[in-house]
């Protein structure tokens, strides 16, 4: 025996996986959102070892049921509130099948032309839905592009060791960092990916500059980035790059990138980390809060795969001169020379990312983008922000609770007057509730909780059973 499936086979098992998946999006709302699991109850109901012997893919699936189904937070669930959404969408699943079934690497041009051309396009279609100003564009006069990473981290840590090579005038790629001191900056709101950016690129934690943040607002404090900026210069630092936020994790602040870009003044790369809230840009609505001040950063990133329906892995990082970022990242062994790349007229992907290998990650994007239409996927939106801005109503209607920022598009941060230990109890008896579940942060050292709206299958009654379950949770912990 092989274990290799017949066609015939794989079209049974195939119409089995699909049907569990939609039986599975059909079972979603009776499950609890949260695992309930154990440390290690998962891990002690398998076996030690791999089978000797093939096993039908039936027993896969049963055991897929048994096992791994309970020991699963669901992130497609309706109510799963926490962090930011990690969309899935029936056309990405098919994109992404599509994927799979092609199989293709698509490293450089030539080992799959479609691979790259496909991206190319596709990327540039998601920048012009969103505003993105043409210098970002495969498509516009200059050397501009977007390429699919798997996450906003490791955009970030590409942006960033593009920025090395930048400022080293592309000498860091053989030298090394030499003996620069260089500084990093963003809000203390920034994501904790620019940190670990920084200790990747071998520059080093202390490096990193966290610039104190509007107390109102959660957005950087531009005066205090403009003190530090000079602060460094003085002491003999060399500022390299400045992250700004539009949409930070906890709150969904949006920085002011034009003012950010004024303040930088050409001194260090300026990147944009619009991870969760960029993709709303699709919406005219929102474009201008989220995209004033762009078109002068050199990079930009969003995540598909967040809000905008398209299944993990997808986030998309643009910058204006791609030559900054292949400068940093090319490295071409004789196994890989071939006469497309000799001859400069294609882009080889391998080079805009730290690893070689890549996915046909565009064909899961474009799926979303063809089915939904531009219509469909503001509309999406549209449902996110209203449910969120319905729960802004339901805080305020309730004088137990407080809002503690001002709503971010689909993101609702909240707690309860009584305090941080009250605020906690709560969620955590909604949580284990099974009901919802919500994630907290701190907001000037107090203890609030998170509500972010995104799946494509929340409705108005989950938002209210969701309340229901947190007001009756707010009674047991106050005593009333």
């Amino acid at each position: 025996m092989t274990g290799h499936m017949t066609p015939e086979e794989f079209r049974r098992q195939g119409h089995a996986v699909i049907d569990w998946i939609a039986d599975y999006w059909e079972s979603l709302d009776e499950l609890p959102v949260l695992s309930r699991v154990a440390p290690g109850e998962v891990r002690r109901a398998l076996p030690a070892a791999a089978p000797e012997h093939p096993e039908p893919f039936d027993s896969l699936l049963a055991d897929v049921d048994a096992i791994v189904v309970p020991g699963l937070t669901h992130w497609q669930h309706p109510r799963f509130f926490a962090y930011f959404p990690a969309n899935s969408s029936p056309a990405a699943i098919l994109g992404d099948l599509l994927s799979s079934g092609i199989g293709a690497q698509g490293m450089i041009w030539a080992t799959g032309p479609a691979v790259t051309e496909v991206e190319q396009v596709v990327v540039d279609w998601l920048a012009r839905a969103m505003g993105l100003p043409e210098q970002f564009l495969h498509a516009a006069p200059g050397r501009g592009g977007g390429v699919i990473h798997d996450t906003a981290s490791t955009a970030t840590f590409t942006a960033l060791v593009a920025a090395i090579s930048a400022a080293t005038g592309g000498r860091s790629p053989e030298q090394g960092l030499g003996s620069h001191r260089w500084t990093v900056y963003g809000s203390t709101q920034a994501h904790s990916s620019l940190v670990k950016a920084a200790m990747m690129a071998g520059l080093g934690s202390d490096c990193v500059r966290g610039i104190q943040v509007d107390p109102r607002t959660q957005a950087m404090d531009v005066r205090a980035l403009e003190r530090q900026l000079a602060d460094d210069v003085d002491d003999g630092f060399q500022p390299l790059f400045v992250q700004a936020a539009v949409g930070t994790t906890s709150t969904g602040a949006v920085d002011d990138v034009e003012e950010i870009a004024m303040a930088v003044d050409g001194l260090a790369w300026l990147h944009v980390d619009a991870a969760w809230a960029g993709v709303a840009a699709v919406c005219p609505e929102h474009r201008d809060r989220l995209m004033r001040g762009v078109h002068l950063a050199r990079s930009f990133v969003t995540n598909p795969h967040k809000w905008l329906l398209t299944t993990f892995d997808c986030s998309v990082l643009w910058v204006r001169d791609s030559a900054l970022l292949t400068g940093a990242l090319s490295i071409t062994p004789e196994y890989l020379r071939n006469a497309a790349t000799e001859s400069g007229e294609v882009v080889d992907y391998r080079d805009w990312h730290p690893q070689l290998g890549r996915r046909f990650r565009a064909l899961k994007l474009w799926a979303v983008l063809r089915t939904y239409g531009l219509e469909g996927l503001r509309a999406h939106i549209r449902d996110g922000v209203a449910l969120a801005a319905y729960v802004e109503e339901l805080v305020a209607s309730d004088d137990r609770f407080e809002l503690v920022t001002d709503r971010s598009l689909s993101l609702v941060v909240f707690r309860l007057r009584a305090g941080d230990d009250a605020t906690l109890a709560a969620m955590e008896a909604l949580n284990a509730s099974g009901v919802a579940y919500l994630s907290h942060t701190r907001v000037e050292g107090r203890a609030a909780m998170r509500l972010a709206v995104g799946s494509w299958r929340t409705t108005r009654a989950d938002v209210d059973r969701t309340w229901a379950a947190l007001q009756e949770a707010a009674e047991g912990v106050l005593g009333g």
